[in-house]
């Protein structure tokens, strides 16, 4: 087939150039064409003709005649793939001799070289139709063709105010310094829980030092050695403090706060909707850009003087195995901020005098991470929260992203175009600034409509509102957990793949999940960046042999992999050196509602012959479900469950299955399962074999009945010995007496 369908793409070729050689016999292309189709059909028909592998196929080649036609007819066409193969420069044999090996490679050169056909062949066409894919497209003399920058940071609105400096600070982005490298407190990125960096509690009703004190003091020993108690009890007092300390360590310092805070009643006072205040204009703002300790102090003595202000975050999580949080953007009624966090991030603890003041609504939209981010990185909290998501997702609104509720509120398009830039760029360039700006700047009023809706929508009632407040509380909750490395994370990951890996595949999977957790951890890099999941999968899944097979699989290949392919390589060695087994895995079990669903009959025990008698230490095991009486043995030991309708029938259907291989295991009465007629038929094998266990059965509780009788008269003679022993120390003490 393959031949034909080259013969007919050069023949293509060859009537566009005007050679009537190539269809000799033929007076045209369509009909060599149609010739050439009806082969096609007929040695597809023929094929379809011959017999089907299994038994049909095995039953025909019993027969010499049959077998010999074969192999002629095999070694004809082997070599005629052979000849197309070279002819377009494919390699056409096997380099591997192994019957099960050469043949899986085998197959990936006939793959190969039908792949290399097939493209030449739509070459030819296109060629022949007038499309060329090697042509160059005309410019005019002296046109330089602009330069394709792959980044979401690096375009504008306006190309024509384009900066030429700008340009390249942009695209110098990759090789800033990290910021990591100039904080004060070093990123912690062992792997320990997270443990508080609150130290001071400002608009606490539970003071801090009766709820968690600091880490040094809280893990110290305190003995209880001044106190006149035994010592057992003094441990135990210093295990119960300990616990105290543990448990508070780890929990939200505003808990109880939050837990006793009530809903403000400036949500629902029924003027502030009459008196809704619009927006200032974006370019009549101002926006103060905040790098120092002093400019930071004052903006919180003005946000202290405020009832509401919106605040947002910009992350950055590929340079970083925590993520690093950039930039913060608060907007008040009349005036927008933009902190640099990464110049202050050990001063930003001052904002938790704001930040926790129950009197002031913060709003957000979509705190779920932001919340998080605080904690992480500066020790901040949140009290009074109003998420401007939850209010739109208690709305019902079609859509709840933050560009939807401008363009629906506001009319205004938000540029999402820097959503996913480098926020660690310094000087910060005024596109994104802008674009950090505009984040907070409409939030406020988005707000006051987004109140106005909920109470329209409750028929002027605030429950809705009220619905919207509690679940933003619930996320001002949440408490920032660092990512735990264990002997099993790697099983999260894996489940997510499509995949199914045997010993060797998933015990590599497990060693390079555990060395790009460590190295990221050493190298404050996020697990993308040292080994991206795609590429981790791909290695564990093809088990490279050599360390340019780990390379090839990494497509482009990160950093830190061909630093380290030299130990990656060790790792997969390591792999490879386990037994083959393939893994099996029992996937969760979902509600079919129908006659087979057999999710609730217990999964039947592995056979095991080790204790069988003539088979001593012999194990087998078999992955089958076994119905009928071996499911009626599991319902007895096991507490009985009322079944429903479903199930009843899902097991009477499992009852009348009848498993093939059941008459070779013998069962725990050592019963063999057999018919009943060639049970009774001393001629056949199933008969001797039936008559063998009942044999040796037999013996054996013969056997069992005879070491019972023998333990038994051993008992006896030892308590007649003794009771002669107790009898003549009795008489001799009477004697003496």
């Amino acid at each position: 087939m393959d031949t034909e369908e080259n013969s007919g793409s050069q023949s293509v070729g060859a009537a566009g150039s005007g050679d009537a050689a190539m269809f000799s016999g033929f007076k045209d292309m369509d009909a060599f064409v149609k010739h050439g189709l009806g082969a096609v059909v007929a040695v597809t028909k023929a094929a379809a003709g011959l017999p089907q592998a299994g038994d049909e196929y095995d039953f025909y080649r019993s027969f010499p005649a049959f077998q010999s036609f074969c192999e002629a007819q095999g070694d004809r066409l082997l070599q005629c793939m052979s000849l197309l193969m070279r002819y377009h420069g494919c390699r056409a044999h096997s380099r591997d001799r192994n019957s099960l090996t050469g043949l899986e490679e085998s197959f990936d050169l006939v793959v190969d070289s039908n792949d290399v056909i097939l493209e030449r062949a739509g070459i030819l066409l296109d060629e022949a139709s007038g499309v060329s894919r090697t042509q160059q497209p005309i410019m005019p003399v002296g046109f330089q063709p602009p330069k394709t920058v792959v980044s979401s940071w690096n375009r504008r609105v306006n190309l024509a105010q384009r900066n030429t400096l700008e340009t390249i600070r942009l695209l110098q982005a990759k090789n800033i310094q990290r910021p990591q490298l100039k904080f004060k407190e070093k990123v912690d990125n062992s792997n320990t829980p997270f443990v508080l960096k609150i130290f001071i509690k400002p608009n606490a009703i539970k003071p801090l030092s009766s709820c968690r004190c600091l880490c040094v003091s809280r893990l110290r020993k305190e003995r209880p050695e001044d106190l006149d108690i035994p010592a057992a009890l003094a441990d135990f007092v210093h295990q119960q403090r300990t616990q105290e300390h543990m448990d508070d360590m780890f929990a939200h310092p505003y808990q109880y706060e939050l837990d006793h805070l009530l809903m403000p009643e400036s949500l629902i006072k029924p003027e502030w909707h009459v008196l809704l205040q619009m927006y200032r204009p974006i370019d009549e703002t101002p926006c103060k850009f905040i790098d120092s300790l002093e400019e930071l102090v004052m903006l919180n003595e003005k946000l202290a003087k405020t009832t509401e202000f919106a605040v947002d975050l910009e992350h950055h999580s590929y340079r970083s195995f925590l993520g690093i949080t950039c930039l913060m953007q608060i907007s008040t009624r009349d005036e927008d901020f933009i902190i640099d966090t990464l110049e202050l991030r050990s001063e930003m603890y001052i904002l938790n005098e704001t930040f926790t003041d129950p009197a002031i609504t913060k709003v957000f939209h979509g705190a779920d991470s932001d919340i998080e981010w605080l904690q992480k990185d500066f020790g901040l909290y949140v009290v009074n929260l109003f998420d401007t998501h939850q209010a739109a997702r208690t709305l019902n609104l079609g859509r709840h992203s933050l560009d939807h509720l401008l363009r629906l509120y506001c009319s205004v398009d938000m540029d999402k175009r820097y959503q996913l830039a480098d926020w660690r760029i310094r000087p910060l360039p005024q596109e994104m600034f802008e674009y950090a700006r505009a984040d907070t700047h409409y939030l406020l009023y988005t707000y006051d409509r987004i109140r106005l809706d909920l109470l329209e929508a409750a028929n002027g009632q605030p429950t809705l509102i009220q619905v919207a407040w509690q679940k933003s509380k619930t996320i001002s909750l949440k408490v920032y957990m660092k990512p735990i490395y264990t002997e099993h994370s790697y099983l999260e990951l894996y489940r997510k793949q499509k995949t199914t890996f045997n010993t060797q595949q998933l015990t590599a999977f497990r060693l390079l999940y555990g060395w790009r957790d460590k190295l990221a951890r050493e190298q404050d890099e996020s697990t993308g960046y040292v080994l991206p999941n795609h590429m981790l999968t791909k290695i564990s899944e093809n088990l490279p042999k050599e360390p340019q097979g780990i390379i090839a699989c990494c497509n482009p290949v990160p950093p830190l992999v061909r630093q380290q392919v030299n130990e990656l390589h060790l790792l997969i060695q390591q792999a490879r050196d386990m037994p083959l087994l393939k893994v099996r895995h029992r996937q969760p079990r979902v509600p079919l509602f129908g006659p087979h669903d057999i999710s609730h009959v217990p999964e039947s025990p592995l056979f095991d012959f080790s204790s069988s008698p003539g088979n001593p230490g012999f194990e087998v095991q078999f992955g089958l479900t076994v119905s009928g009486s071996s499911l009626e043995e599991d319902t007895k030991q096991k507490k009985v469950v009322p079944l429903t309708v479903a199930q009843q029938k899902a097991c009477s259907i499992m009852e009348s299955f009848e498993n093939p291989f059941r008459m070779y295991l013998p069962s725990k009465d050592n019963n063999i399962h057999i018919s009943k007629t060639a049970k009774y038929d001393p001629s056949s094998k199933v008969y001797e074999i039936s008559n063998r266990w009942k044999l040796q059965s037999i013996e054996q509780q013969k056997k069992e009945a005879e070491a019972q009788q023998e333990a038994r008269a051993r008992a006896r003679e030892a308590a007649k010995r003794a009771s002669g022993t107790l009898c003549t120390r009795f008489c001799s003490s009477s004697s003496s007496w």
